[in-house]
């Protein structure tokens, strides 16, 4: 079924149509939507970069004194149950910020790449508590920035940034003949090595060995984190010294200084199988699971041509017929399906800031949860405010942590599952049902089935959609059933 341009690009390449707002109709359109979105503030760090690395640096001083005194028999358990709190306190705060962007921005296909880019390089807000703290600043700070770029540039500020060196050990690596090896016996760890070939540049299967993953972990000694500045520093005495080879080529390492890992990184970066892999899980995520090779191979030579130029290969992508044909061929992640839903309803900005105030019980700031409770007489207690806050959650964060994906906390370094088989399952259509019961319930008391249907789908929805949502047996029904149809959870 062909769909018209500005419905497609809404659906495959943002988040889903939202009332008022105007959707782009070729590449051009998507592009400026790519280079607006690079140009504007992102709404996390909640207190931006500058003041985050502040925070973070606080509270890391504070645990780590915390730490210290235990350790010499004069814990502080008051002090450790704060940062706790205020690390989770900020997480919740960045979470919620990065879901009103993704639901309120008029640039979806920036907020699309910053979610694939995020998975491409995978870290995680559990690793520790720290990285509670880190992981938003490092979308914000080292991936969206570059995102339209070199591969080259994304790729050096991605793997060397303190929550990738954090997340993959890296931090506790050193080469086995360091002098931090002789003195304290520690020894290499292969994480970053392998997801970096696996993962991040080459690919599965691309011909790489064992002892190329074991080069590359080589090649990354040295490198660890500040955690006072959280700022990567590369510590000669942690490096492993010598010629290393990795994929035929020579790295010497000279312990002084040693820049040996920038030039590993551009040489994958630079690596055909690197352009192979990138460009094919790039139109696996946007177009279907299996892509049309001729449409990454048009992107492959659009890498080349261009040395890797990230914003020439999206519009390779673009500019190919296919790209505007074969509507929805994919099943939204969660991520993706909550936010639609939440554009579909047009939730209004300032009722975004208000789910975290119910989430958070603050009284001062009722949200649409609250308002929704209160209209229905429901007086005002300790009570109504647990009851408010659980369904807060449960239609923000607690929805997406029982769908499977909690914002920044992928499931392991290969990121969030991009095929339709991990989400078309009964469990998952069940949450999904669940969710767009309660969405229709407490946000669309306004709405009539017919008119928000045309306003969530337009002339994605097939005349079966369109006649089961006008025999529904309630306003309630039709509804959840728009948000629960094929059409809405396709892309």
């Amino acid at each position: 079924m062909a769909l018209a341009r500005p419905t497609l690009a809404a659906i495959r390449y943002g988040y889903g149509l939202r009332p008022g707002q105007n959707s782009p109709s070729d590449a051009d359109g998507l592009m400026t939507q790519l280079a607006k979105g690079i140009a504007a503030k992102d709404r996390f760090p909640r207190e931006g970069i500058v003041g985050r690395r502040e925070t973070a640096t606080r509270v890391i001083s504070l645990r780590a004194a915390e730490s210290k005194a235990a350790r010499e028999g004069k814990p502080n358990e008051s002090i450790r149950k704060e940062t706790q709190r205020e690390a989770q306190r900020i997480y919740r705060l960045d979470a919620m910020s990065r879901l009103a962007q993704a639901v309120h921005s008029p640039f979806g296909f920036y907020e699309r790449l910053g979610s694939f880019w995020m998975d491409h390089f995978s870290t995680s807000a559990l690793k520790s508590l720290p990285m509670r703290m880190i992981v938003p600043l490092y979308e914000t700070e080292a991936i969206r920035p570059r995102m339209a770029g070199s591969f080259a540039d994304l790729l050096k500020a991605a793997i060397l940034h303190p929550a990738m060196l954090i997340y993959l050990d890296q931090d506790q690596s050193v080469g086995p003949d360091s002098r931090v090896a002789q003195e304290s016996g520690r020894g290499l760890n292969e994480n970053l090595g392998r997801e970096l070939l696996e993962l991040h540049t080459l690919g599965a299967g691309s011909g790489y060995t064992q002892e190329d993953v074991r080069a590359a972990a080589l090649i990354l000694t040295g490198l660890t984190v500040d955690n006072r500045a959280l700022e990567m520093v590369y510590r000669p005495r942690r490096a492993q010294g010598g010629a290393i080879t990795l994929l035929g080529r020579e790295y010497q390492d000279d312990e002084a200084g040693s820049q040996d890992h920038m030039r590993m990184l551009e040489d994958l970066a630079a690596d055909p199988r690197t352009a192979a892999h990138i460009c094919r899980k790039l139109a696996a995520h946007f177009i279907s699971d299996e892509p049309p090779a001729d449409m990454t191979e048009v992107m492959v030579a659009s890498w080349k041509a261009s040395n890797g130029n990230l914003g020439e290969v999206y519009r390779a992508m673009l500019e190919h017929p296919l790209a505007w044909e074969n509507p929805g061929q994919k099943i939204k992640q969660p991520f993706e399906f909550i936010v639609s839903g939440f554009r579909a309803l047009n939730l209004p900005d300032d009722n975004m800031a208000s789910l975290l105030a119910d989430m958070e019980g603050d009284d001062d700031d009722v949200g649409p949860v609250g308002k929704a409770m209160q209209m229905a007489g429901t007086a005002k207690s300790a009570e109504q405010r647990r009851k408010r806050a659980g369904q807060a959650n449960a239609m923000t964060l607690g929805a997406l942590q029982k769908m499977g994906q909690p914002i920044w906390q992928p499931p392991s370094p290969a990121g969030i599952p991009d095929k339709s088989d991990a989400w078309l399952t009964p469990g998952q259509l069940s949450e999904r049902i669940d969710w767009s019961r309660r969405a229709a319930r407490l946000l669309g008391q306004k709405l009539e089935p017919a008119d928000f249907l045309q306003g969530a789908l337009a002339d994605a929805a097939t005349p079966e959609t369109r006649k089961i949502i006008s025999q529904a047996p309630s306003k309630l029904h039709g509804l959840t059933m728009v948000l629960a149809s094929p059409e809405f959870n396709r892309r």
